[in-house]
């Protein structure tokens, strides 16, 4: 089994519930932050459904400028839940296309022209591309809360779904 199968198979069940969780998006409340220096629930929602297919972009090349970037609001759950279907088959396609030695090798990330940091590619893929989605996922689950959504089982039960039982 080459390294980049045991992150597919993550990205596709972590998808799951990342779908789950998106799909509980209020479409009422896109606008609404928990605090003025927050994300809107529609760009928080909106990151991480284009966050994978940005990453596997970026981890794709030896290096990686990082842009200025300002986060969009989306205009409906539907842009959210689209946005992430392609993004999340964008980013397992490029994936796929790499090999043991590409994954394994080193990757850097630039801004200004100068270098930021350069870890093994698989670093990025697992702290950024995978990890980052999880965190923001979970700040997700606290917005949905603050606004009495029922909040989706995520890696267990939550006080409004239990799997288990």
């Amino acid at each position: 089994m080459a390294i980049v199968d045991s992150i597919l198979m993550e990205m596709d069940q972590e998808a799951k519930t990342t779908q789950r969780v998106l799909e509980r998006v209020p479409e009422n409340k896109l606008a609404w932050k928990p605090h003025a220096k927050s994300y809107s629930l529609g760009q928080l929602a909106l990151h991480i459904a284009q966050g994978q297919g940005l990453l596997a972009d970026a981890v794709s090349k030896d290096s990686f400028e990082i842009p200025n970037f300002a986060q969009q609001e989306p205009k409906s759950r539907k842009e959210i839940l689209d946005t992430f279907a392609q993004s999340t088959a964008h980013a397992k396609e490029t994936l796929a296309k790499l090999d043991d030695s590409k994954i394994m090798g080193m990757w850097s990330a630039t801004a200004g022209g100068k270098t930021i940091f350069t870890s093994p590619r698989i670093g990025f893929i697992r702290a950024i591309l995978l990890n980052h989605i999880y965190h923001h996922r979970g700040q997700l689950s606290v917005y949905l809360r603050l606004l009495d959504v029922a909040v989706p089982s995520i890696y267990g039960p939550s006080a409004d779904e239990n799997p288990f039982m």
